[in-house]
């Protein structure tokens, strides 16, 4: 996905298939609602990174590896979501910030 396309995204707002999670630190619990959610329907995207005003607030530089792993070995663990699912997310610079 495009910087291009993820501001669009942002500016138009959270729907059914977008959610904002601002997570500078740390997953939310409630991030895992939202996969199974999306899994349960014909998918979206999670924004990491943005706040439900849609600013980009960014995630902490050394705090985005943590988050990737512990959001790729939930989701691919079948004792938390099932069945689970094989994602690799992305992390992209929009106005200098990850």
């Amino acid at each position: 996905m495009t910087i291009e396309e993820i501001k669009k995204i942002i500016k138009n707002g959270e729907k059914i298939d977008v959610e904002f999670k601002e997570s500078k630190n740390s997953l939310t619990k409630d991030i895992f609602d939202t996969v199974c959610s999306f899994n349960n329907r014909n998918g979206g995207h999670i924004l990491l990174g943005v706040n439900d005003k849609k600013d980009i607030v960014g995630i902490s530089d050394d705090k985005i590896d943590k988050i990737i792993k512990d959001f790729t070995t939930s989701i691919n663990n079948s004792e938390k979501i099932y069945p689970p699912l094989y994602l690799v997310p992305e992390v992209l610079e929009i106005d200098g910030k990850k």
